[in-house]
């Protein structure tokens, strides 16, 4: 099997477009997260978002007009020609048959369904626009990008909600070797809605003043948006053609709780198995994980979990792996999560800094783990799990390494 590599990287996030905003201000502890713009919130307990500000899709979709397809779309094409253009991969002279596009979704083009009801409620089913129902389902964000780029090999969408970036990358990462591909594009996007807002807020899950992953004192989550995109590319392409490698990708492993709709299963089985996968299929074991990216949502649930899992699965060992959540800082940008996670970990391992987990202040009784508190710490990691975990059990841990 051929070993695959990131080779570019491109995102849209609410901390900063771009890799290297991103990085400057992910590493400094920037938060993106504040009041609500796009909607209404006085009806809704909490007024926290993680939005992206100012964004002007027509910088980057060029082959059609920017309204003629749903901003999750219009994130996912921004971020994928940064990372093409950061990979300095030269399309032109590629066969289009053999380059693809992997991507994942929490609720695809939400946008669509909030216009659609708000035209029928002030007039009926009749003032509905034509053009709303083809823009609107999920696989339309992988086949947007597909066409603005004229790809035309494998293009699929991966909808496993919060977990669905690391999906997605693992997925055009067998694309490549095992041979079917020469080149994938893989990421997540979403964009800010209504309606996911109005879901976490019922569930009485999204925090009233900040986000504070494993902190004593966590009272939840912050819905977000955004984009990513990594160019994966088999080793030896890239350093034929000298290519920049930020991390090579050695395995992931995907699990399914079977447990229930919104919780995770109360002993982190489906988080350990997909961790336990992602080290198997890497050949690694836990003796050899330097930083864990983890999910990290600020929920009560989810850290306890996610602590849960990690301290059966590494031991001893767990309190020395560095443990951090970048959604302190970017809110939960759903099926771009994992996917913009993924980036924060191949730049780890590029520039040997590892982010902090922001807002920390008191660990849960009893924990000793180490969740890199308030501040970014030079580490220079060599192995990385980028762990990443959703409704309906949906587990996915992406195991990132070092060019050796």
């Amino acid at each position: 099997m051929r070993r695959v590599v990131i080779t570019g990287v491109g995102l849209v996030t609410p901390i900063g477009t771009g890799r290297e905003l991103f990085w400057d201000k992910l590493t400094s502890g920037t938060s993106g997260i504040g009041p609500v713009q796009s909607f209404d919130t006085t009806g809704y307990a909490a007024h926290l978002g993680a939005e992206v500000k100012n964004f002007d899709p027509s910088g980057y979709v060029r082959s059609r007009h920017p309204d003629s397809m749903g901003r999750a779309s219009q994130l996912a094409i921004a971020a994928a020609r940064m990372a093409i253009e950061d990979s300095k991969v030269d399309l032109t002279d590629r066969d289009r048959l053999r380059i693809g596009v992997s991507m994942g979704t929490t609720s695809g083009e939400p946008g669509m369904v909030e216009r659609y009801n708000d035209a029928r409620k002030i007039g009926g089913v009749e003032s509905v626009p034509a053009d709303i129902l083809p823009k609107y389902p999920c696989n339309v964000i992988p086949s947007n990008l597909a066409i603005e780029f004229n790809l035309r090999g494998p293009c699929l969408m991966i909808p496993t909600a919060c977990a669905a970036g690391n999906y997605a990358i693992g997925y055009g990462f067998d694309m490549i070797r095992l041979g079917r591909t020469d080149l994938m594009l893989a990421g997540g996007a979403d964009s800010f809605s209504r309606i996911t807002y109005s879901g976490f807020a019922r569930l009485g899950a999204i925090a009233p003043e900040r986000c504070q992953p494993f902190d004593k004192h966590r009272k939840g989550m912050v819905p977000g948006e955004g984009a990513a995109v990594l160019v994966l590319e088999p080793l030896e392409d890239a350093l034929a053609r000298g290519a920049t490698i930020y991390a090579e990708v050695l395995g992931y492993g995907v699990s399914c709780d079977s447990h229930h709709m919104t919780a995770a299963h109360p002993q982190g089985d489906g988080a350990i198995r997909a961790m336990t996968m992602a080290l198997k299929d890497s050949r690694k074991t836990t003796a050899d994980v330097d930083y864990i990216s983890a999910h990290g949502t600020g929920t009560p649930t989810n850290d306890r979990v996610e602590n849960i899992a990690v301290r059966t699965l590494f031991g001893e060992r767990a309190p020395k792996v560095p443990m951090s959540s970048i959604k302190s800082m970017i809110g939960h940008t759903m099926g771009a999560a994992s996917a913009i996670e993924a980036v924060a970990c191949s730049l780890a391992i590029h520039t040997g800094v590892i982010p902090p987990t922001m807002n920390f202040t008191e660990p849960d009784d009893g924990s000793d783990l180490d969740y890199v508190p308030n501040q970014a710490r030079k580490t220079d990691p060599e192995i990385i799990l980028n762990n990443a975990y959703a409704f309906g059990g949906n587990n996915a841990s992406l195991c990132l390494a070092r060019v050796q």
